[in-house]
C-alpha cells in the first residue's frame, strides 16, 4: 500500500511542524543531516522515485530538524506528482507564505499552483470523492442504504410494552363516594397489560441511520479518484 498522507489531522501535523522547524532554525541550525535529506529527497525527485521523496521529507520533518525555505515547495511538487493534490497545495501555500516573491522557486510555485486548480477543480465537481481526491466506496455495514435494521430498543425485542396506565396489571383502581376501592379494565390495554411497542410496532426491529458512515452510505477509500465511473461487477 503506498505510505499517503491523507488525513487532515496529519498535514496538520506536518505544517505545524514545519512552522516551527523554521523558527527553531533561527535559534541553533545544524545543517548537515538536513542538507544530506534535502539532497537524497531532490536526486530521488530527479529520477521520478516520488515515493522515496515523499518518505524522506516526511522523515525530515517528523526529525524536528531545521529546514531549508525551499523544502515545502519540492514536497508540493512531489505531491502533486502523488496526486495528492489537496495536501500538494496546502505545501506550496506554507512555501508562499514564507518566502512571498523572494523564493528562488517562486515562479516554479506560480506554475504548480496553476496545474494544482485544474485538478482541485475537478475534484470538486466529482461526486464520487470526497475534497482531497480520495474515491468514495460503498459503506459495508449498510451496503449503501443510509440505513440499518438492528433490534428494537424500546421494547428489547419483544414487541410489546407495559401499559403506563395501569402498570402492566391490566386493572384501574377507583375509589368511590363510600370510599370503597373498585376495578375496571384498563380501557387504555383492553385489560392486557401491555401495549404494541410504539418504536417498532410489533415488528422487533428498527430501522435508524447507519453510525458507520453516519446516513451517507459511503466511506472514503484511499484510492485516489480518476473521476470516472466504475463498471458494476456482479
Amino acid at each position: 500500500m503506498q505510505n499517503q498522507l491523507t488525513l487532515p489531522f496529519l498535514t496538520f501535523c506536518l505544517l505545524f511542524c514545519l512552522s516551527f522547524s523554521f523558527a527553531t532554525a533561527q535559534i541553533g541550525p545544524n545543517l548537515g543531516q538536513t542538507d544530506r535529506w534535502m539532497k537524497g529527497a531532490t536526486a530521488a525527485m530527479e529520477r521520478e522515485d516520488y515515493q522515496t521523496a515523499n518518505s524522506i521529507f516526511r522523515d525530515l520533518i517528523d526529525s524536528g530538524q531545521p529546514l531549508p525555505e525551499e523544502m515545502p515547495y519540492f514536497f508540493a511538487e512531489t505531491l502533486y506528482q502523488l496526486k495528492q493534490y489537496d495536501n500538494s497545495r496546502n505545501f506550496l501555500n506554507k512555501y508562499l507564505e514564507l518566502t512571498g516573491f523572494t523564493g528562488s522557486h517562486y515562479q516554479g510555485a506560480q506554475e504548480l499552483k496553476k496545474k494544482l486548480e485544474v485538478h482541485l477543480s475537478a475534484i470538486a465537481a466529482c461526486q464520487l470523492c470526497d475534497r482531497r481526491g480520495y474515491r468514495y466506496t460503498v459503506c459495508s455495514t449498510c451496503e449503501g442504504n443510509k440505513k440499518v435494521e438492528q433490534a428494537c430498543t424500546y421494547c428489547k425485542a419483544k414487541g410489546v410494552v407495559g401499559c403506563s396506565r395501569c402498570n402492566g396489571t391490566g386493572m384501574i383502581t377507583k375509589v368511590n363516594i363510600f370510599n370503597i376501592v373498585e376495578y375496571f379494565e384498563c380501557e387504555r390495554c383492553d385489560g392486557k397489560g401491555r401495549l404494541t411497542c410504539p418504536e417498532c410496532q410489533g415488528s422487533l426491529k428498527t430501522v435508524s441511520d447507519c453510525r458507520t458512515c453516519e446516513g451517507t452510505g459511503k466511506l472514503v477509500s484511499e484510492e485516489l479518484c480518476d473521476h470516472q465511473e466504475q463498471p458494476h461487477t456482479h
